[in-house]
C-alpha cells in the first residue's frame, strides 16, 4: 500500500498532469508522467472510469493491482514525479501478475 505522500489529492492535482504531462501508451493501460520540485516525493493515480467496468468492485480490484505492481517495482520512479495510470481494458482484473507486472514495468521504462 502507498503511503499518503504518494498519492494524490483532489481532482486539481490531476489537471496539472493532464494539461502538463507527456502520455506513453500501452495496450491496456496508459501512462501520463510529468516533472515538479524534484525535492519532494513521487505520486501515483490510477483512474479506471465505468466505462472500463460497470462493477465498483472489479474497478476497485483494478486499482488496487496496478497500485501495488507499482510499489513492487525494480524500475527506480525519480523523485517529484507525478503518474496517473489510466486503464482502458477490464482483463486488467484477471491479467496474470507477471504479464501486469511487465506492462507497468515497460511504461515506467518509457517514462524515464
Amino acid at each position: 500500500m502507498f503511503t499518503k505522500k504518494n498519492r494524490f489529492h483532489g481532482y486539481g492535482s490531476l489537471k496539472g498532469v493532464y494539461s502538463r504531462g507527456i502520455s506513453v501508451r500501452g495496450t491496456m493501460i496508459s501512462l501520463k508522467f510529468s516533472l515538479r520540485d524534484p525535492g519532494r516525493p513521487y505520486r501515483v493515480a490510477v483512474v479506471v472510469s465505468k466505462k472500463v467496468s460497470k462493477s465498483a468492485v472489479k474497478r476497485n480490484r483494478i486499482r488496487r493491482r496496478v497500485y501495488e505492481n507499482v510499489r513492487l517495482s525494480e524500475v527506480p520512479i525519480l523523485p517529484g514525479t507525478d503518474l496517473v495510470f489510466t486503464i482502458f481494458s477490464d482483463q486488467v482484473a484477471e491479467l496474470e501478475s507477471a504479464k501486469l507486472q511487465k506492462q507497468i514495468d515497460e511504461l515506467l521504462k518509457k517514462a524515464q
